[in-house]
């Protein structure tokens, strides 16, 4: 016995619910019920029509029965045509006939060449009771099919398609949060593991690490700005190490130390006999950096003559080797960093309006070390841990060495300051490091600060560590503000977070308690 229409509907509305079940991605589930709808009830030529809130447009998410070029020519404005209709009323649509129907566009051009009369039918999908999308399909004219059946059934249809979407936009906000707390916590495993990390607890550093955490499960090309030493390279490294790409190669090139003569070979190779000295084929570090990410410091160095170059490998990511005319195509990451005014740069001509655009996708400034003081007790602790590892021996400041480094503008930042404890742990044969032993080591400046610095007398007192004068701040603080933690981070320029985990760290929870149980019997007494 023929099956029924009825029976046939209802077949086909099982095998879609069926494969929506186990569809894994949005777009396969969608080309997956257009097709059981095209073989198992004769509907041609349907396609799913969404909303892109980033156009204003609607446009075919999803076809059977078109070619690639007749879906992309499936855009449409919210007024335009029959889809347009549909989606802003909110209800059906039925047509007869696609040639005596004035709204009805054919944008696709899919039915230019066709056999018989066509009928068209669309309903909308609705989500939490607006319309997201239109589903359309066509009908080669049969007098017994009753198109107020075909609605109902594609309501039906556009009911599941809506829920899908509406549980897949469900599992990518997921993803996302899922991915955002996977970099969170590989980054504390490498912290934890000796691996690259950010030194520094203020709030500018916490605002550089969240923005870090941010971008680097993307594609996007990242700019670092700030000035020289202030630890661009290391966050560049981070930032490949929290992304996928991480197994893969992290290639560096400072475009200030390469001769511009050698920097188009260094960047993208040469083959043998390309110039003078070409003994051999070489490939360039964009190569060398392939599914890795290539970071590329002093950008603003970067020759006129090569920005075009650099441009072309982002927009395309193409390039050919000096002296080649063969294509290669390169999948990598670029990072780039500079010290210097790029804007200044471009309204000299020295630098390129569009290279610029490409490369400041995710602009993030790097404090100098002077802005965030409150983080210089932190890393010459950990530079006098990391030197002690490297050396075998420890040094101690007296305090007012201690508070002549924390005076000091640091004009060279972090790297200058990396600097200066090796040179005094290798130069000093004492342990104990006093202000006029460390007063030649810094660097004579014209500001308030390094006046200041000079100024420092050294009292007799015993020798101070850094976390003795850290605790002991804190804990002064916490006083003055009757033991309440957020009070005392306030006074200190530091945030609640950053003042709890200087609690923990030097197990001061029972000195608070006591502190405020001491305060409240001054108050009943």
């Amino acid at each position: 016995m023929r099956p029924t229409v009825h029976g046939l509907k209802l077949s086909a509305l099982l095998a879609i619910c069926q494969d929506i079940e186990q569809a894994i991605d949005l777009e396969s589930a969608l080309e997956s019920v257009l097709r059981i709808m095209s073989e198992e009830l004769a509907m041609q030529r349907a396609t799913v029509t969404l909303y892109d809130p980033q156009t204003g447009h609607l446009s075919i998410s999803a076809s059977y029965g078109l070619t690639t070029e007749e879906k992309q020519r499936g855009v449409y404005r919210l007024n335009e045509g029959v889809t347009g209709r549909i989606f802003q009323t909110g209800k059906p649509y039925y047509v007869p006939d696609i040639d005596n129907e004035p709204l009805f566009l054919d944008k696709t051009g899919s039915r230019r060449v066709k056999r018989g009369m066509i009928s068209f039918v669309g309903v909308p999908i609705i989500l939490h009771g607006d319309p997201i999308g239109v589903l359309n399909v066509d009908r080669v004219f049969e007098d017994e099919i009753e198109f107020d059946e075909d609605i109902d059934f594609l309501k039906i249809v556009a009911t599941l398609i809506g829920q899908f979407i509406s549980l897949n936009e469900k599992i990518l906000e997921r993803e996302a949060v899922l991915r955002s707390e996977n970099t969170s916590l590989k980054y504390q495993i490498a912290k934890n593991n000796k691996g690259p990390y950010i030194v520094g607890q203020s709030s500018a550093m916490e605002e550089v690490q969240r923005q870090m955490e941010k971008v680097s499960p993307t594609k996007a090309t990242v700019l670092l700005l700030g000035e020289s030493g202030v630890g661009k390279t290391l966050i560049a490294r981070i930032i490949h190490e929290l992304s996928e790409r991480n197994g893969h190669p992290f290639i560096k090139v400072n475009c200030a130390s390469i001769p511009e003569n050698l920097l188009e070979s260094e960047l993208f190779g040469h083959e043998k006999g390309a110039f003078t000295g070409a003994t051999s084929t070489r490939p360039g570090r964009f190569e060398e950096a392939h599914n890795g990410t290539i970071f590329l410091d002093e950008i603003g160095e970067l020759p006129i003559a090569l920005q075009s170059k650099l441009l072309r490998v982002l927009q395309e990511k193409e390039l050919e080797r000096l002296g080649s005319n063969k294509t290669k195509t390169i999948d990598v990451r670029i990072l780039t960093a500079t010290n210097r005014d790029l804007t200044d740069l471009m309204e000299r001509g020295k630098f390129r309006l569009d290279l610029y655009y490409r490369l400041n996708v995710f602009p993030i400034r790097v404090p100098a070390l002077r802005e965030r003081k409150e983080d210089i007790t932190e890393l010459l602790n950990h530079f006098m841990s990391q030197m002690a590892d490297d050396y075998g021996r420890s040094v101690h400041f007296t305090p007012s060495a201690l508070e002549a480094l924390i005076r000091y503008d640091w004009p060279g930042n972090v790297r200058e300051m990396q600097n200066l404890i090796e040179r005094l742990v290798i130069m000093s044969d004492t342990e104990r490091i006093g202000l006029d032993f460390l007063r030649p080591y810094l660097t004579p400046g014209q500001t308030a600060a390094a006046q200041e610095v000079m100024q420092i007398s050294e009292p007799t007192t015993r020798t101070m560590s850094l976390k003795e004068f850290e605790k002991n701040k804190v804990v002064a603080s916490l006083k003055r503000n009757e033991w309440l933690q957020y009070k005392a981070a306030e006074s200190l320029g530091i945030t609640p977070r950053q003042m709890g985990y200087r609690v923990k760290k030097y197990g001061l929870e029972a000195m608070i308690a006591e502190g405020r149980a001491q305060l409240r019997r001054q108050k009943q007494a």
